[in-house]
């Protein structure tokens, strides 16, 4: 039976510590939320050094607590370790991204991310999907696909690091538009066609300005991820946008999103992270003025569909 850690317990690490123990795996849940009669078939504990019995670890905190949560996680682990986050998000002004920050914070050198359209929900209903793995280190793809992979959760394999985690930061973004214009009447299909194939577009060239292939921005772990955001209405990303859309406040939005949103602080640093390279960005900085409500409605809409 493959052994595999789960740091984090809220609804994204549930989830995919659900799906591990669906797929048979041995897990184990480090959080201090729970208790272990909540949560069936699984070792719960709230030590560092317990999840760390396993080799195969995964990280599912918010991206602004992942530095100092790595560097406790880091007096407990040693190069032996496989080390896999599951955070959709860049960090700092610089955009780092969060495989960085395990790289500097632990001795974990097997780093890897998880990505794709896969949702909380679909995962602790058991209801089939897609998830992409990504790692420069065959061994650790090959870990999260014999952990997490059943019948219900198909686990897709790539080396393109870079290229993930930018694309599920990005789409994390562009979900924030496809809530905004689905709430919107003026915005009919084609237009819809329009702004997800241009936000593609738009994310693959930042993304290759990072380093990233722009292959894994149009594959599953990118556009397909983009895709099952039209798709997924209680998607916080999309509630947000469709919220903002609909007149209400950022505070309103995130309060009727009700978890947290990486994107509301990404999307500034996107757009100058583009702009100092010379990126076209138009879309993205549509977004930014979503999210800071200074443009009217008609506004935005035009930019997002500007030729």
């Amino acid at each position: 039976m493959n052994k595999i850690g789960v740091l984090g317990g809220g609804p994204w690490g549930l989830a995919l510590a659900r799906a591990a123990r669906r797929a048979g795996a041995d897990v184990t849940l480090c959080t201090r939320r729970h208790q272990p009669d909540e949560l069936g078939g699984m070792t719960v504990t709230a030590e560092l050094a317990e999840l760390a019995k396993a080799s195969l670890l995964i990280i599912a905190v918010p991206s602004d607590r992942v530095r100092s949560i790595a560097r406790e996680l880091g007096d407990h682990i040693d190069g032996g370790h496989l080390l896999v986050h599951g955070i959709r998000g860049l960090s700092g002004d610089d955009l780092s991204p969060i495989s960085h920050i395990l790289r500097d914070e632990t001795p974990a050198r097997r780093l890897g991310a998880l990505g794709g359209p896969v949702q909380a929900d679909e995962l602790n209903q058991g209801r089939p999907s897609a998830m992409v793995v990504a790692s420069e280190f065959p061994d650790v793809t090959a870990a999260v696909h014999a952990s997490m992979s059943s019948k219900w959760l198909q686990v897709h394999m790539t080396s393109d690091l870079c290229g993930l985690e930018w694309a599920s930061a990005l789409v994390g973004c562009l979900s924030i538009g496809v809530g905004f214009a689905q709430a919107r009447a003026d915005v009919s299909p084609g237009l819809m066609a329009a702004l997800i194939s241009r936000a593609v577009d738009e994310a693959a060239g930042i993304a290759m300005a990072a380093g990233a292939n722009e292959r894994t921005c149009y594959g599953l772990g990118g556009y397909g991820d983009l895709l099952a955001s039209m798709a997924l209405p209680d998607r916080p990303d999309v509630v947000l946008g469709r919220e903002l859309a609909t007149g209400a406040s950022l505070q309103q939005a995130r309060e009727r999103a009700r978890l947290r949103i990486e994107a509301i602080e990404l999307v500034p640093r996107v757009v100058r992270f583009a702009r100092s390279r010379g990126v076209a960005c138009e879309i993205f900085a549509a977004l930014d003025g979503i999210v800071r409500g200074e443009s009217e409605p008609e506004a935005i809409v035009a930019a997002l569909f500007a030729a």
